[in-house]
């Protein structure tokens, strides 16, 4: 899967650019290859939180798929936690949409 990946407030580094693809790649066997992506678009930002919180980091994919955009964001104080996150809400997303295709295809 393509994706275009943006980094705000942060510096976007290899081994951050590499986990973010591989789990996006990972979301491949949910889309089970039926499913086009038409774009995808993933972004990663280091916000500062009030003096007691520190840093968060906020993370957000926009997957656009026929008919429907899936978003999802998430933030943790881990970056890489924010990011796995995503993925997982995401499958969520991509389940959910899978249904409603079932449902709309079969009449319901």
């Amino acid at each position: 899967m393509q994706v275009r990946m943006k980094a705000t407030k942060l510096a976007m580094t290899d081994a951050i650019r590499d986990y973010c693809q591989k789990k996006m790649d990972m979301l491949d066997k949910y889309l089970g290859g039926r499913i086009p992506v038409i774009n995808c678009d993933l972004e990663v930002e280091k916000t500062v939180g009030n003096q007691n919180k520190g840093e968060i980091f906020r993370a957000e994919v926009n997957l656009e798929v026929p008919h429907e955009i899936l978003r999802v964001e998430k933030t943790e104080k881990d970056l890489y936690k924010a990011v796995d996150k995503v993925k997982e809400h995401l499958e969520m997303a991509i389940e959910k949409y899978k249904g409603k295709l079932i449902d709309k295809h079969k009449g319901k």
